[in-house]
Order: C-alpha cells, then sequence, then structure tokens
C-alpha cells in the first residue's frame, strides 16, 4: 500500500461566515481552537458586508468547544453573537487548499521588509524580501503580530546578536534576522540563530523556508520549546498567546541579555500582561499597538 503524500491529504474546513467588521475575531477563536491554518477570503474587499473566515483542522473540534471559543473571541473585540451569519464544515484537498492561497495571500511590507509568496516576483533595492511557502503552519507575514515582531528586529536587532524565535511557526523571524544580518556590512561576529516550536510540521517548514531564502546554514531549528538548558541569547522573541507566554515568562527573562519582544496578545490583555511583568521586576515595558494587537519590549542596559 503506497503512503499518502501531503499532496494526497485532505483537510477538514470549518468556513465561518460573518459580518467583515468581526472577521479578526472569529479568526482568533479559529486559532484558539488550535487550527491548522485559517484564511480570510477578503481579495482586499474591505468594504464587503460579510467575509468567509475558514479554518483548517485534522480532526473537527467539539461542537460545543467551537462555539464557547466563538463567544469568547467575540467578546473580546466586542462583537455579539449574531455577526455570525453561517457557518458549514467541507473537505478540502491540500492541492485546494494551496490555490486558495495563492488566490488571496500577497506580500506584506513593512518598514525593512517585504514578506512574499514564492511565486510572486518582488524585487527590492532598499527592503529585505523574505519568500515564504504557503503551509498549515501559522505564520505568513500578514497577522498584525507577526507584523509588530519584525518591526522591533528592524528597529533593535544588530547582527552580530545571537537570536532566540521561540514558537518560530513558518520561520519568519528567524528567517528576517539572518536576512537582515547579511544585509549589514562584514561581520566579524556570526552568533547563532535558533527556533523552535513544539509543532514537528512547523519545523520543516521552517527549514524548507529557510533553504529557500538561502540562510538555511545561518539558522539552527529545533522541535520544542525554551528550556532551562538553553543558552542566554542577546534577542528573545516570542510570538505566541498571552496564556502561553504567560507560563513562560520567568524563564523567558532568563533567557535574554539585551531584548526580548512578546507578541501575540491582544490590546484587551495588555493590563494582564503588564502585572505579570511587574510582578517579575519588569517597570514601564515598550507597548507598541497595531489593529487589536501588541507588541511588549523589554531592554536590558548594555555597557557596549
Amino acid at each position: 500500500m503506497s503512503k499518502q503524500t501531503d499532496a494526497d491529504k485532505n483537510w477538514l474546513a470549518l468556513k465561518i461566515t460573518v459580518n467583515a467588521e468581526a472577521s479578526e475575531a472569529v479568526e482568533f477563536a479559529l486559532n484558539e481552537l488550535d487550527a491548522l491554518g485559517t484564511e480570510i477570503n477578503n481579495l482586499g474587499a474591505k468594504q464587503a458586508e460579510t467575509l468567509d473566515v475558514i479554518g483548517y483542522f485534522n480532526e473537527p473540534p467539539d461542537n460545543e468547544k467551537i462555539e464557547i471559543e466563538l463567544n469568547e473571541a467575540l467578546r473580546i473585540y466586542n462583537f455579539s453573537p449574531g455577526v455570525i451569519r453561517e457557518t458549514d464544515w467541507r473537505v478540502i484537498g491540500n492541492t485546494d487548499w494551496l490555490f486558495e492561497w495563492k488566490k488571496h495571500w500577497k506580500p506584506t511590507e513593512t518598514g525593512k521588509f517585504i514578506i512574499a509568496p514564492t511565486w510572486e516576483n518582488v524585487e527590492s533595492a532598499d527592503k529585505i524580501v523574505v519568500r515564504i511557502e504557503p503551509s498549515m503552519a501559522f505564520g505568513t507575514g500578514t497577522h498584525e503580530t507577526t507584523r509588530l515582531c519584525l518591526k522591533a528586529i528592524e528597529e533593535n536587532y544588530r547582527g552580530a546578536m545571537s537570536f532566540l524565535d521561540v514558537g518560530t511557526g513558518t520561520g519568519i523571524m528567524a528567517i528576517a534576522a539572518a536576512k537582515f544580518r547579511a544585509s549589514e556590512a562584514e561581520l566579524k561576529t556570526r552568533n547563532i540563530i535558533l527556533g523552535c516550536d513544539t509543532d514537528f510540521d512547523s519545523i520543516t517548514i521552517a527549514r524548507e523556508n529557510a533553504a529557500t531564502n538561502k540562510v538555511g546554514d545561518e539558522i539552527e531549528f529545533r522541535v520544542g520549546s525554551i528550556s532551562e538548558k538553553d543558552s542566554v541569547y542577546d534577542f528573545v522573541c516570542a510570538n505566541l498567546t498571552a496564556d502561553v507566554i504567560v507560563p513562560l515568562l520567568p524563564l523567558l527573562l532568563k533567557k535574554f541579555s539585551r531584548v526580548l519582544i512578546l507578541s501575540g496578545i491582544l490590546n484587551e490583555q495588555k493590563d494582564f500582561i503588564i502585572a505579570k511583568l511587574k510582578g517579575c521586576g519588569i517597570e514601564n515595558p515598550k507597548i507598541e499597538l497595531l489593529g487589536e494587537w501588541i507588541s511588549v519590549l523589554i531592554e536590558k542596559q548594555t555597557n557596549d
């Protein structure tokens, strides 16, 4: 019997038709349900009355859990359950899913980066292009949390710094750091860049994306999370969610020497995160807001 390949694999897709203004809240709920990937079928149509938000799964979550997560996400974003018009499950082939990605995913620009799918012909003399192949791993560069982290890298990362990307997903931040470093003048020191993720498939995809960007030899990827055994890194990036960050917070604070950037945090959770940091002795972190999301940047003073 032949082994099933990814191209042959079928996924379960939960399509939720929702009032356009609440689409991000529904996408957040799908991520909380551990969707393997999500998309919003807007084709740039910001003025549309409704949008389809799709989450992809290996196995369908329990209906009660879906309802709980949807209601909680809508509450956080200040919407009533009435904004959801329709829900529908369907089976979708992997090739169909990739086709949908190619229709909807366009390059995203930040101050110094362009995050682009591999099939887009993007050239830029003054920006660093990071190419990402679509996959079920979270991270295409379009989400506000990713853009907040990229902004922190642009403003605070220096090529000689060691770099740790916790929850690397498709490897965007680690790859961005490696390409940012490569863009700097000749460096005598090239410290380690490490990306880790608890999802095996994500690490496989991150390695492939690093190779596509010709920085495969610059980055080490591993399956797993940060641990006490890890070294201290100059720059640590943790683009996770608040419920994952909080238990890791004491360890994250021990494992950076210059810059720590936390994201995947809703603006509604800002006071909660600030209180947790204060309990760890951190006062007045730098907060950046983009849409409904924030990043939290903590710096340690150095003598150099």
